[in-house]
């Protein structure tokens, strides 16, 4: 689809738009002729992601989310805000709320926060830091007089290449806890916002949609990870998920790292909601929704980096 953008483009403003997930979003929407307007803070106006969001055709809006009329200029005429921030506290419960209060100010019909992550609606309390905030800011945006779409995709299939310690080459191991049968969901960022961009545009979406580039078990990623390499890997179960809910307790307490977004004991939380399956994303998935999305495998993935 051209990327051109006229006066019937509809208008679609974008937080958190020069982060990773936010560049490709913007990306996306500009490919499916949207209007964007990215918010941008003074201190990030004229670094190389915000020159690039306006070689793309990005308005760019400077903008303090502190400044309430500012920022509720910034949103109108907007059919949909969507979020991208990332952070604690300060970023996903206090400026999405002053983002979403904007947006109700200014008359926007539509609100997709910064979720996309595992399905944290099934999670207890107190399982996972980042998705406890995501859970508050939840509860103000479904109080809130606007539409709201959140766009849940397991984990980021990128981070399978060495963030997420499931995939060792050195070694050539599978690492895991707990049950190797699990079902895990994983979609990469790319296609992630594809998925936003369209539901962006689309002004009939529900709650809450669900997505998975694959659907892949431990012993699933251990063929992906032969078919894409060639290699043998085998399997290596460290133990229970009881050990793993040890593991994350004391690395909590010796390398607390609060101020830290994804500190290690972060994504061991993340691992163990996964690997527990009470974060699995419920069938049917909603990848048919937009059909002319193509999701890439974990093969793929993998491959790329051999």
């Amino acid at each position: 689809m051209a990327s051109s953008s006229s006066a019937d483009s509809p208008l679609i403003v974008l937080a958190g738009a020069t982060g990773s997930l936010g560049l490709l979003i913007a990306h996306h929407l500009r490919q499916r002729g949207a209007a964007v307007r990215a918010l941008v803070r003074p201190a990030a106006s004229t670094t190389a992601e915000t020159e690039s969001l306006r070689r793309q055709g990005v308005e760019v809006a400077v903008v303090e989310y502190a400044n309430a009329a500012a920022l509720r200029q910034a949103c109108t005429g907007a059919v949909c805000v969507v979020s991208a921030l990332s952070g604690l506290r300060p970023v996903i419960v206090d400026a999405q709320t002053q983002l979403l209060e904007a947006a109700v100010a200014a008359g926007v019909p539509r609100f997709i926060p910064s979720d996309f992550s595992a399905d944290f609606t099934r999670l207890p309390e107190g399982s996972n830091r980042n998705f406890d905030l995501r859970r508050e800011f939840q509860r103000r945006l479904d109080q809130a007089p606007i539409q709201a779409t959140s766009i849940l995709n397991g984990m980021f299939m990128d981070l399978l290449t060495g963030q997420a310690p499931l995939v060792q080459p050195a070694i050539r191991r599978i690492v895991y806890w707990g049950d190797a049968d699990q079902p895990l969901d994983f979609t990469t960022m790319v296609n992630t916002a594809e998925f936003t961009a369209a539901a962006a545009l689309d002004a009939t979406t529900p709650r809450y949609l669900r997505v998975a580039g694959q659907v892949a078990s431990i012993r699933g990623l251990q063929a992906e990870v032969q078919a894409a390499t060639g290699q043998e890997f085998r399997l290596l179960r460290v133990g229970g998920l009881g050990i793993l809910g040890g593991l994350i307790t004391v690395t909590r307490t010796l390398l607390p790292a609060k101020d830290e977004v994804f500190p290690p004991w972060q994504g061991m939380q993340y691992l163990h909601n996964m690997l527990s399956g009470q974060a699995k994303l419920p069938e049917p998935l909603d990848n048919a929704r937009y059909p002319d999305i193509r999701y890439t495998q974990v093969r793929d993935v993998l491959a790329g980096q051999s």
